[in-house]
């Protein structure tokens, strides 16, 4: 008989992920009395949430305190999605009247960091429910990191290996190795969203929409008080401070610990953050000679400057209608959209380390075909990189586009036009937030689609964040144990009927 290998530890992970989701919904009560909005729909979403998680908690404390990669691939998945549906309960309890469809697709888009919204009027949400978005994409942005730099890189995924903290991880000491990581990037995290909002004050925010605002910042995340986005605020100095936060919320945290462990120079020295800030001056110079020369578009370097920042790194934030700007202007940020930012950042899409080692691959293969005796090694950042790594972001870069050709073909089934489904699609697997055209574009909202077309984008939301894993990588890292479990099923399911007549 085959013995399964316990979930406890993934249950019981979960159930403190519950509890500190049902604790953070409390904050938003403090606000419901200041502002006078007080009802009971977070204070009984909180206590929903609590029990549930002390429950997972309770029942799992025997747990054996250790993650292999298969429950680590589990833990990750339902994390995302437990704490969706947890998070729209105060949406669904609202007195706003959320359907639980459009209360998920908020809550999904909130923890992923899309910045996607259903909400047409935000003037005129409640101040809580304003504030409680802004927490679930702060508590995103910070379990993205986390799990980008602890968890991808053990379970091989898309080559996120070549983040590895040290050399000695392993599958057993993921959850120890995690704490002590963990622990030094919430005070990271913590400490530029306080910064953050301290400027955004100084330079004229009142304090709530500065807290709030300062979350889905540094989380880039891009959810916003106002339906113009930051745009609402006109002020140029603002835009200047919240690209720079963005601008440091997308670099590799794992380079912020570096240089608190001394290392002064990471910043300069790190490739991939040269590659992204090389990629938004070429990005901003190109937009800007194109609307120089079109004379049916006006060219404004203000907003070409903070809509190239704010789309790359997949935050969302607006100050302009850039669909209005033409056709090829649409092209340069669906492939931002597609490019993203830094790995171990909150920033979204492919990740420019992958366009990196497959353009160093291409050019491998090219001078291999020119000079055939020629010994080339494939380097990055000056260390070699060796064919699994390489095989693994290939593999990974074919899944991604697969999947969005996927998302598109099954929006349009719902009755969308080629702009919406095409740029929806764009805009939840690379978890940015707004879309292109007239429904969903940079003013717009997802309000008016249909209920069926938010759930496939929801699927895609949480597809883009868990980095597109496939079964392959289960398959490929399985131990021994697992394997015989698995060909023992298999021969019951295939061969159990047909071994009497095969024999």
């Amino acid at each position: 008989m085959c013995i399964r290998d316990s979930y406890k530890t993934v249950f019981f992970t979960l159930g403190i992920l519950q509890i500190i989701l049902g604790i953070f919904m409390l904050i938003p009560i403090f606000v419901q009395f200041f502002f006078n909005e007080i009802d009971s729909s977070f204070f009984g979403a909180s206590i929903i949430t609590i029990i549930f998680g002390t429950l997972f908690f309770l029942s799992n404390l025997d747990h054996d305190k250790k993650l292999n990669l298969q429950q680590a691939f589990l833990l990750t998945a339902l994390s995302w999605l437990s704490i969706a549906i947890f998070g729209s309960l105060p949406l669904i309890f609202s007195e706003v009247n959320f359907s639980f469809t459009n209360a998920f697709f908020e809550s999904m888009s909130g923890i992923t960091t899309t910045g996607s919204t259903i909400i047409p009027n935000l003037e005129e949400m409640p101040k809580a429910i304003l504030l409680w978005r802004a927490i679930l994409q702060w508590l995103g942005g910070i379990g993205i990191i986390v799990m980008a730099i602890t968890l991808m890189p053990i379970m091989n995924v898309g080559g996120m290996q070549l983040f590895k903290i040290s050399n000695s991880d392993s599958s057993e000491k993921i959850l120890p190795k995690s704490k002590e990581i963990a622990l030094r990037l919430i005070y990271i995290y913590s400490g530029l969203t306080a910064l953050c909002a301290i400027s955004y004050k100084i330079l004229g925010m009142n304090t709530f929409d500065s807290i709030t605002h300062s979350m889905t910042t540094i989380a880039t995340g891009g959810f916003s008080n106002y339906n113009e986005s930051i745009g609402f605020f006109n002020s140029f100095s603002i835009e200047i401070s919240a690209m720079i936060f963005i601008i440091l919320g997308s670099l590799p945290f794992i380079a912020y610990i570096k240089f608190l462990n001394g290392n002064r120079r990471i910043f300069f020295s790190d490739i991939q953050i040269r590659t992204f800030l090389k990629i938004i001056l070429i990005s901003i110079l190109i937009l800007s000679i194109y609307l120089f020369l079109d004379k049916s578009s006006e060219l404004n370097f203000r907003t070409v400057l903070f809509n190239v920042i704010s789309i790359l790194t997949g935050t969302g934030y607006v100050n302009a209608q850039f669909d209005n700007w033409g056709g090829f202007p649409l092209i340069i940020f669906i492939g931002l959209m597609f490019i993203g930012g830094c790995a171990g950042s909150t920033t979204c899409g492919i990740k420019i380390f992958r366009f990196q080692i497959l353009y160093s691959f291409v050019l491998n293969q090219l001078k291999k075909i020119i000079y055939p005796k020629g010994i080339f090694v494939l380097k990055y950042n000056q260390s070699p990189v060796d064919d699994k790594f390489t095989a693994s972001i290939i593999s990974f870069i074919y899944m991604y586009l697969v999947i969005f050709f996927v998302i598109t073909a099954l929006l349009s089934l719902t009755g969308l036009d080629f702009i919406t489904s095409i740029s929806g699609a764009a805009t939840s697997i690379s978890n940015v937030g707004p879309g292109l055209g007239s429904t969903i574009g940079p003013n717009g909202n997802f309000s008016s689609l249909p209920d069926i077309s938010k759930w496939i984008l929801s699927f895609g939301m949480i597809l883009g964040r868990l980095e597109s894993v496939s079964y392959t990588h289960l398959r490929a890292h399985e131990t021994p144990e697992h394997r015989v479990c698995r060909r023992r099923r298999e021969k019951k399911k295939g061969g159990g009927g047909g071994g009497g007549g095969g024999g």
